[in-house]
């Protein structure tokens, strides 16, 4: 027999659901089966699954060990685990590798942490998330971040995973939000949603603006090539993308004219702050995708640039209530890297 106790984030859900979490290899009617004959019961009481659960509800799965690992395949993943015998889980549930193993420059900085939610500071070269299965990204390294605090453990992963709020590329710096907790990962999908924050990012672009703008048009993305295009009119499958850039400080290299920009993404499109500014002649230094090959060969020879000089800053939040309570109005920064401040002091 193995003992499920319902924790705060995974109350509110139907046992089925958790169920079908916990074992995510067993088709539903197994459930339904085990349910029936009492295999599976909610609080000592037979149950058809679509109960609500509450914190403390107690679920007990008289199933053998062999059938419930057999289900889930997070197992496959782990390794052999041991629960009921009290031996330590020794090993991080979804494959995540351990942060020692990041270079020094890919370890991300904790901006800000609650039991709800933590901000980091991704530097340029780290994945959001993984593209494949050997990689190591900011998802894994969360996970395994909540392992080593004691805030997750293997067994608790089966049925809630902590995950980021919003992705940056891999060759962008700066904050990204995650979710530790069920309402916290909640609440904060639901602020990005609905774009209730501000999202403010840093960067240099070629030529010289000189005054504030806002600028509109439509983003249509290549899947198979991963590039977008920026058109001015609506077209068939295009997105509608809205920009807004201020000039910060005026920059020369070598006799051409740069600007260091903030710029306010209002909506937030894939690649959008590279290939629409690019789109209206200031291409960012050191883009590879959207910039220009001299610009970027220049900058590459001078200061040894290799990504796109492109930092999300600064993150404002709302007045807030519930779960993200203690957030309420304030702003958070993620400091910006040392490759762009070396370019940035010497313009």
């Amino acid at each position: 027999m193995r003992l499920l106790t319902v924790g705060e984030n995974e109350a509110g859900q139907r046992l089925d659901k958790l169920l079908g979490k916990y074992m995510d290899k067993a088709p539903a009617s197994f459930f339904y089966k085990m349910l029936r004959k009492k295999n599976i019961t909610l609080n000592g009481k037979k149950a058809e699954g679509k109960e609500r659960l509450k914190a403390g509800d107690e679920i007990k799965l008289f199933l053998a060990d062999e059938t419930i690992d057999g289900f889930s395949s997070m197992m496959g993943e782990m390794g052999t685990e041991t629960r009921q015998s009290g031996k330590k889980e020794t090993m991080a549930a979804g494959g995540a590798k351990s942060k020692k193993k990041l270079p020094l420059r890919l370890r991300p900085e904790i901006i800000y942490e609650d039991k709800n939610v933590i901000f980091f500071n991704k530097p340029a070269g780290l994945l959001s998330q993984k593209a494949k299965p050997s990689d190591i990204s900011l998802v894994e390294y969360l996970t395994e971040h909540l392992l080593e605090t004691g805030e997750a453990t293997a067994e608790s992963l089966r049925s809630f995973r902590p995950g980021i709020c919003n992705r940056l590329d891999r060759n962008t710096s700066g904050l990204v939000a995650a979710g530790k907790s069920l309402r916290g990962l909640q609440e904060l999908n639901e602020l990005f949603r609905i774009r209730s924050l501000h999202k403010y990012y840093r960067t240099i672009a070629a030529g010289s603006v000189m005054d504030k703008q806002h600028i509109e048009g439509w983003l249509q993305k290549n899947e198979k090539t991963n590039q977008v295009q920026i058109f001015k009119q609506e077209r068939k499958d295009a997105l509608p993308i809205c920009t807004e850039y201020m000039p910060l400080k005026q920059l020369t290299y070598n006799g051409n004219p740069y600007t260091y920009l903030e710029i306010n993404l209002i909506t937030g499109r894939s690649h959008q702050i590279r290939a629409h500014l690019a789109s209206i002649g200031h291409p960012l230094i050191g883009d590879t995708k959207y910039g220009s090959p001299k610009i970027n060969a220049e900058f590459r020879k001078n200061f040894g640039l290799k990504y796109q000089l492109l930092h999300a800053y600064r993150l404002e939040l709302p007045e807030l209530t519930g779960a993200l309570s203690n957030l309420s109005g304030q702003q958070y920064i993620a400091p910006l890297p040392k490759e762009f401040m070396n370019v940035l002091n010497r313009g």
